[in-house]
Protein backbone atom coordinates (compact mmCIF):
# COMPACT_ATOMS: atom_id res chain seq x y z
CA UNK A 1 0.00 0.00 0.00
CA UNK A 2 3.11 2.26 0.19
CA UNK A 3 3.27 2.80 -3.06
CA UNK A 4 -0.39 3.62 -3.85
CA UNK A 5 -0.65 7.52 -4.53
CA UNK A 6 -3.51 8.85 -2.32
CA UNK A 7 -5.35 12.53 -3.78
CA UNK A 8 -5.27 15.10 -1.48
CA UNK A 9 -8.88 15.94 0.29
CA UNK A 10 -10.38 19.01 1.73
CA UNK A 11 -9.48 17.43 5.34
CA UNK A 12 -5.72 17.50 4.12
CA UNK A 13 -6.05 20.71 2.24
CA UNK A 14 -7.62 22.26 5.74
CA UNK A 15 -4.94 20.87 8.20
CA UNK A 16 -1.93 22.23 5.64
CA UNK A 17 -3.08 25.57 5.13
CA UNK A 18 -3.70 25.98 8.69
CA UNK A 19 0.10 24.63 9.53
CA UNK A 20 -0.98 21.05 11.18
CA UNK A 21 1.64 18.56 11.30
CA UNK A 22 -0.09 14.88 10.02
CA UNK A 23 1.02 11.64 8.48
CA UNK A 24 -1.57 9.28 6.37
CA UNK A 25 -1.89 5.86 7.97
CA UNK A 26 -4.18 3.87 4.75
CA UNK A 27 -5.86 0.44 5.32
CA UNK A 28 -8.57 -1.84 3.86
CA UNK A 29 -11.54 -0.25 4.53
CA UNK A 30 -14.65 -2.90 5.28
CA UNK A 31 -18.36 -1.67 5.44
CA UNK A 32 -19.58 -1.29 9.05
CA UNK A 33 -15.86 -1.80 10.20
CA UNK A 34 -15.79 1.02 12.50
CA UNK A 35 -13.00 2.00 14.18
CA UNK A 36 -12.10 -1.86 15.34
CA UNK A 37 -10.88 -2.67 12.29
CA UNK A 38 -9.41 0.32 11.77
CA UNK A 39 -7.32 0.20 14.76
CA UNK A 40 -6.36 -3.55 14.37
CA UNK A 41 -5.29 -2.81 10.58
CA UNK A 42 -2.70 0.30 11.76
CA UNK A 43 -1.61 -1.63 15.24
CA UNK A 44 -3.25 1.14 17.50
CA UNK A 45 -5.37 1.52 20.73
CA UNK A 46 -9.07 1.91 19.52
CA UNK A 47 -9.11 4.06 22.33
CA UNK A 48 -6.80 7.05 20.09
CA UNK A 49 -9.16 6.31 16.91
CA UNK A 50 -11.55 9.59 16.88
CA UNK A 51 -15.07 8.76 15.43
CA UNK A 52 -16.67 11.88 13.68
CA UNK A 53 -20.07 11.64 14.53
CA UNK A 54 -22.72 13.93 12.62
CA UNK A 55 -25.97 14.45 14.95
CA UNK A 56 -28.73 17.01 15.15
CA UNK A 57 -30.39 18.98 17.99
CA UNK A 58 -34.02 18.99 18.65
CA UNK A 59 -34.13 21.86 16.61
CA UNK A 60 -32.69 20.16 13.64
CA UNK A 61 -29.13 21.91 14.06
CA UNK A 62 -26.50 19.65 12.78
CA UNK A 63 -23.34 19.65 15.29
CA UNK A 64 -20.24 17.08 14.99
CA UNK A 65 -19.83 15.31 17.81
CA UNK A 66 -15.72 13.70 18.74
CA UNK A 67 -15.73 10.56 20.45
CA UNK A 68 -13.07 8.12 21.11
CA UNK A 69 -13.80 5.02 18.67
CA UNK A 70 -14.31 2.44 22.06
CA UNK A 71 -16.56 4.71 23.60
CA UNK A 72 -20.36 5.76 22.44
CA UNK A 73 -21.85 9.02 22.95
CA UNK A 74 -24.70 9.63 25.80
CA UNK A 75 -26.68 11.54 23.85
CA UNK A 76 -29.00 12.53 26.99
CA UNK A 77 -26.20 13.71 28.54
CA UNK A 78 -24.87 15.80 25.43
CA UNK A 79 -28.41 17.59 25.05
CA UNK A 80 -28.26 18.23 28.71
CA UNK A 81 -24.40 19.74 27.93
CA UNK A 82 -25.12 21.82 25.22
CA UNK A 83 -28.81 23.08 26.46
CA UNK A 84 -30.62 21.23 23.77
CA UNK A 85 -33.58 19.03 24.67
CA UNK A 86 -32.49 16.02 22.84
CA UNK A 87 -29.56 15.12 20.43
CA UNK A 88 -29.66 11.89 18.17
CA UNK A 89 -27.49 10.93 15.22
CA UNK A 90 -28.30 11.92 11.80
CA UNK A 91 -28.85 9.35 8.50
CA UNK A 92 -26.35 8.67 6.18
CA UNK A 93 -27.91 11.24 3.50
CA UNK A 94 -28.09 13.87 5.98
CA UNK A 95 -24.50 13.35 6.95
CA UNK A 96 -23.51 13.10 3.38
CA UNK A 97 -25.77 16.38 2.84
CA UNK A 98 -24.26 18.63 6.04
CA UNK A 99 -20.15 16.90 5.64
CA UNK A 100 -19.94 16.47 1.86
CA UNK A 101 -17.43 13.20 3.10
CA UNK A 102 -19.69 9.80 3.18
CA UNK A 103 -20.36 7.98 5.47
CA UNK A 104 -16.84 5.40 6.73
CA UNK A 105 -15.15 8.55 5.24
CA UNK A 106 -16.35 11.76 7.30
CA UNK A 107 -14.10 14.13 8.34
CA UNK A 108 -14.43 17.03 10.65
CA UNK A 109 -12.17 19.25 8.91
CA UNK A 110 -13.60 21.41 6.18
CA UNK A 111 -16.90 20.46 6.22
CA UNK A 112 -19.46 21.65 3.90
CA UNK A 113 -21.90 23.84 6.33
CA UNK A 114 -20.44 25.49 8.98
CA UNK A 115 -21.57 23.12 12.64
CA UNK A 116 -20.96 23.24 16.34
CA UNK A 117 -18.22 20.89 17.05
CA UNK A 118 -17.82 19.28 20.37
CA UNK A 119 -15.19 16.57 21.56
CA UNK A 120 -14.66 14.50 24.51
CA UNK A 121 -13.00 16.52 26.85
CA UNK A 122 -10.18 13.28 27.65
CA UNK A 123 -8.89 13.27 23.92
CA UNK A 124 -7.34 16.21 24.39
CA UNK A 125 -4.75 13.89 26.57
CA UNK A 126 -3.80 11.68 24.28
CA UNK A 127 -0.30 11.89 23.41
CA UNK A 128 -1.57 11.24 19.94
CA UNK A 129 -4.78 10.86 17.43
CA UNK A 130 -6.19 8.99 14.65
CA UNK A 131 -9.16 10.57 12.59
CA UNK A 132 -10.35 9.95 9.22
CA UNK A 133 -8.90 11.73 6.52
CA UNK A 134 -11.87 12.59 4.78
CA UNK A 135 -12.04 9.10 2.54
CA UNK A 136 -12.71 5.44 3.21
CA UNK A 137 -9.65 3.55 4.38
CA UNK A 138 -7.91 6.62 5.06
CA UNK A 139 -6.83 8.32 8.69
CA UNK A 140 -4.54 10.81 10.00
CA UNK A 141 -2.34 11.12 12.39
CA UNK A 142 -2.36 14.24 14.57
CA UNK A 143 -1.37 15.56 18.14
CA UNK A 144 -4.66 16.42 20.51
CA UNK A 145 -3.07 20.23 20.02
CA UNK A 146 -3.27 20.67 16.29
CA UNK A 147 -6.84 19.08 16.68
CA UNK A 148 -7.94 21.64 19.09
CA UNK A 149 -6.12 24.50 17.39
CA UNK A 150 -7.79 24.08 13.95
CA UNK A 151 -11.04 23.17 15.17
CA UNK A 152 -11.60 25.13 18.33
CA UNK A 153 -14.49 22.16 19.81
CA UNK A 154 -15.99 22.58 22.06
CA UNK A 155 -15.04 20.14 25.44
CA UNK A 156 -17.68 18.06 26.99
CA UNK A 157 -17.73 14.52 29.13
CA UNK A 158 -20.32 12.37 27.36
CA UNK A 159 -18.68 8.94 26.93
CA UNK A 160 -20.09 5.78 27.79
CA UNK A 161 -17.79 3.26 27.41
Amino acid sequence: MADRHISTTPAMRCLKEAGASFSLHPYAYEEKGGTATASAALHVAEHAVIKTLVMEDDAAAPLIVLMHGDCQVSTRTLARQIGARSVHPCTPQQANKYTGYVVGGISPFSVRYAMRIYMEASIADLPALYINAGKRGLLMRLSPADLTRVLQPVFVTVALP
